[in-house]
């Protein structure tokens, strides 16, 4: 094991980013897994986690690296944003001189990066956001999405990379990424592991790095995934009390019910519907919005 050491506390004590490599009879081809990019996001991390207490880091041939906690201030501090209030995944690639956020990226991208093939990056929803376990990737890019096709979750959506994130640094320096989106911040749920788990597995299957082919008969996949090409946020159009009618992976009519909002007082109840038809990617958990708030996230295969 490894550690990056790039900062310290304000009470001068080091803060050490483990940084766990296994090594097989060849080198290539290298495959990196991280979470906790943002320190909140722990159901990432509990997938890393499994991963290396069952040994399934420990490849045949080519190299695996694991980071499963990539913000350790976050995760310290049970919070999404570094200690300078920024958020890791908007400083990429980073500077040298920059902020401590900034800084942080720079040397992952300058030490870790030149040296993988290949990266699967675990993330959850933010706030009370929950997620259904998806993949995005960019449908233009062949090869990702053939790798996305291998790890298999029932939703696959064509995502833009995001200005100054750590995929869209990973895609400019010719790495192929897979990004996994499935629940929520601060929660752990088994279901959402076993598909980052298993869909880990498959990719490294996939690439030579071992032979799972016991491990993945075990979890067949239950069908083929569906294609999203286009997916936005359902709003509140006010403010008060949220009840969801629709569970996340779901497939909506539209003008389907999808909740309703009311006041506390008893005043008045409004309905959220549904604008089109769709599958539901993700939905907010919160019992309390605020008009604007994002409630539902419904996505389209066209």
């Amino acid at each position: 094991m490894l550690t990056m050491d790039i900062a310290r506390l304000h009470t001068r004590t080091k803060i050490e980013v483990p940084v766990i490599v296994e090594q097989g009879k060849t080198v290539d081809p290298v495959i990196l897994l991280t979470a906790g990019i943002h320190g909140n996001e722990v159901n990432g991390i509990e997938i890393i986690r499994e991963l290396i207490a069952g040994g399934y880091n420990k490849p045949e041939k080519g190299t695996v690296i694991c980071i499963p906690v990539v913000n350790v201030f976050g995760f310290l501090n049970q919070s999404r944003e570094f200690p300078d209030g920024r958020d890791l995944n908007r400083m990429f690639p980073g500077s040298a001189s920059g902020s401590l956020a900034s800084r942080f990226a720079f040397h992952i991208m300058k030490e870790i990066v030149p040296q993988v093939d290949f990266i699967i990056d675990f993330h959850t929803g933010g706030a009370s956001r929950y997620n259904y376990p998806q993949l995005r990737v960019d449908f233009h890019d062949g090869e990702s999405l053939r790798l996305a096709q291998v790890f298999h979750t029932k939703f696959i959506l064509n995502s833009e990379t995001r200005d100054k994130s750590f995929r869209e640094s990973l895609a400019k320096a010719g790495k192929k990424v897979l990004l996994f989106e499935g629940g929520k911040s601060l929660h752990l749920d088994d279901k959402i592991t076993q598909a980052g788990i298993q869909g880990a597995i498959r990719t490294m299957h996939y690439l030579g790095i071992n032979d799972y082919s016991d491990q993945i008969s075990r979890y067949p996949v239950p069908e083929e995934p569906v294609m999203i090409k286009n997916a936005a946020w359902i709003r509140a159009n006010h403010s008060g009390m949220y009840r969801r009618l629709v569970e996340n992976g779901s497939k909506v009519k539209k003008g389907q019910k999808l909740g309703s909002i009311s006041d506390p007082y008893g005043d008045f109840e409004k309905l959220v519907k549904a604008p089109r038809d769709g599958y539901v990617l993700a939905s907010n958990h919160a019992p309390i919005v605020t008009q604007g708030d994002a409630l539902i996230y419904l996505g389209n295969e066209e």
